[in-house]
């Protein structure tokens, strides 16, 4: 099998001037970036929706690989393959993962989204902009208490941090302004990855120029001597970032290895934010596409719940199928068997793994209300056996198990799937979401933990419980809960694997984004800048003299 960046090199891409045609995008509201991709006029976000939004979501992840992303392509172009319109929306690759442990970003196998390279290193320039702007009210700050601090703020309660598109633990605790008076005042800072910066999650859930400039204006930089928040806006520093973002709010059209129209925007991380694709592009998507397949980030518990009680709940979207993608691989692991055993079936290994899909399957039926199927990403080593075993416990919640072979198969491997998907989508139901607008901060986490990841409920260190006191005194109980926890396991720890039981969460921090528009509550190590692995994926990118690169995965 060739390499994923071996096939996207010998794809046949249609100039995206007919990709655009396609959708009935004229030329005055595409501008092109190369011959490729191209960013598409934010007018037809604010068109009347048309298509039906399905969701792509996962079982908590494992080493052995679920294939979401993968699955998301392959499903468009399944969909495709039946005749139908149909638009991709996903998230923009981090250079930060790229460079480190994951690679690339972009899908695999025959299930793409081209041009790879482009898309996986700096593509349309979005994160850059993002950075730009994070960087330029950090500067602004600093330099608003060199010039005499007339807001009188407290430089030790400093909240916002530069940001870097780059793994790099080296960053996450520096001492800067040193060298003495001319060069700023001596203070504790740091580094987030760019994706974990607010004006991340801020472009992604924005649905203007205007509504972006007031949620940047609306940022807490810190807190002066006397405990009252400072924002962007007392800096006066919100046009200027908006100014760096225009463009990048604009959402980005390239397409499949099938030449699907594909929406690939925006990308906030999914531990400590809200991990989906910008509202922009998922609306300009349904405004465009009869079908809309779109994905969330990391497993259901992290992605699809922040998906519909953070997304939905502010852009008023409405799911109306969900897929959880498993591999019969992964439920084994979380049966217990390590990765280097995962060949040869294994019937007693994967009952006792199915729990974890189980679950993830239960919340999407039971607490959202939507209508699920379950694609199990098929290997070679995969038995009938295992297949029938996946099934047959799907089948006790009314839910149907439909295997995909898009990462060698393309579209025709989800064609099957696709059928099904659609059959759901014409199944009438009404999305609900896993909490009210009125509940308390403490109310919200309370029912994603139990209701959600299946514990016994939350408890709040006196930090938090203090954090969450000026959060409600400042106004923001009626914000959505982000909550930041490990992916790799319902609870908060991240041994536990499979589907724990009798286990409590616990909040250590919590603190407002109140440009983004929600409260994020940490639990665990979670951290905001990621570092490089012992043998990070850069030492195997490398470009010929031609300037082809190899190596993105």
């Amino acid at each position: 099998m060739k390499t994923d960046i071996e096939i996207a090199k010998e794809a046949k891409m249609q100039p995206i001037s007919q990709i655009a045609a396609s959708l009935g995008i004229k030329d005055d509201d595409l501008e092109p970036y190369g011959k490729y991709k191209g960013k598409v006029s934010l007018s037809f976000s604010k068109m009347e929706k048309k298509g039906k939004l399905i969701l792509v979501t996962a079982i908590t992840p494992t080493p052995a690989g679920e294939g979401k992303t993968t699955t998301t392509i392959g499903l468009a172009d399944g969909i495709k393959r039946l005749g139908e319109n149909v638009v991709v929306a996903l998230r923009e690759p981090s250079l930060g993962p790229v460079f480190g442990v994951k690679g690339g970003a972009a899908g695999g196998g025959y299930a793409q989204v081209v041009p790879m390279e482009d898309i996986n290193l700096h593509f349309t320039g979005d994160f850059h902009a993002i950075g730009a702007a994070n960087n330029l009210l950090a500067a602004m700050l600093d330099n608003h208490i060199h010039q005499g601090n007339s807001l009188n703020i407290d430089p030790r309660r400093i909240t916002w941090k530069r940001a870097v598109d780059m793994n790099d633990r080296q960053l996450r605790f520096i001492t800067d302004g040193l060298g003495g008076k001319a060069n700023g005042v001596p203070r504790e800072d740091g580094f987030d990855i760019t994706v974990a910066s607010e004006i991340m999650a801020i472009l992604c859930l924005s649905s203007s120029i205007d509504d972006l400039k007031e949620k940047l204006s609306n940022i807490i930089v810190g807190y002066t001597y006397d405990d009252k928040p400072v924002t962007a806006g007392q800096l006066n520093a919100q046009g200027a970032m908006t100014a760096l973002l225009v463009d990048a709010l604009k959402p980005n059209l390239v397409q499949t290895l099938e030449g699907t129209p594909a929406f690939v925007h925006g990308g906030p991380f999914a531990n400590i934010a809200h991990g989906c694709n910008s509202v922009i592009a998922t609306k300009t998507a349904l405004a465009l596409g009869d079908y809309v397949v779109t994905e969330a980030g990391f497993g259901a518990d992290l992605g699809a719940q922040k998906f519909f009680d953070i997304k939905c709940r502010k852009a008023k979207l409405e799911a109306s199928a969900v897929v959880v993608v498993a591999t019969v691989r992964a439920l084994k692991m979380h049966g217990g068997v390590p990765k280097t055993a995962l060949k040869g079936e294994n019937i007693e290994a994967l009952k006792a793994g199915m729990p974890n899909l189980m679950r993830h399957v239960s919340n999407i039926v039971n607490v959202y209300k939507l209508p699920c199927v379950v694609a199990i990403n098929r290997f070679p080593d995969d038995t009938d056996a295992e297949i029938e075993t996946v099934s047959e416990e799907c089948k006790k919640l009314g839910v149907n198990v439909v295997t995909s072979t898009v990462w060698a198969d393309g579209g025709a491997g989800g064609v099957e799937l696709a059928k099904e998907v659609i059959r759901l989508c014409g199944v009438e139901s009404k999305q609900e979401l896993c909490y009210e607008d009125e509940a308390s901060p403490e109310e919200k986490a309370e029912a994603i933990a139990k209701r959600i990841y299946g514990g016994t409920g939350v408890t709040f260190t006196t930090n938090a419980k203090k954090q969450l006191a000026l959060i409600k005194e400042l106004g923001f109980s009626s914000l959505p809960v982000c909550m930041a926890k490990t992916q790799y396991s319902f609870s908060d720890d991240p041994t536990k694997i499979c589907a724990p039981e009798n286990f409590e969460i616990t909040v250590r921090n919590a603190k407002v984004c109140a440009g983004a528009g929600f409260i994020v509550m940490l639990t665990g190590d979670i951290m905001t800048m990621p570092g490089l692995p012992k043998v990070p994926a850069a030492e195997k990118i490398d470009v010929d003299s031609e300037g082809n690169i190899s190596g993105l995965f």
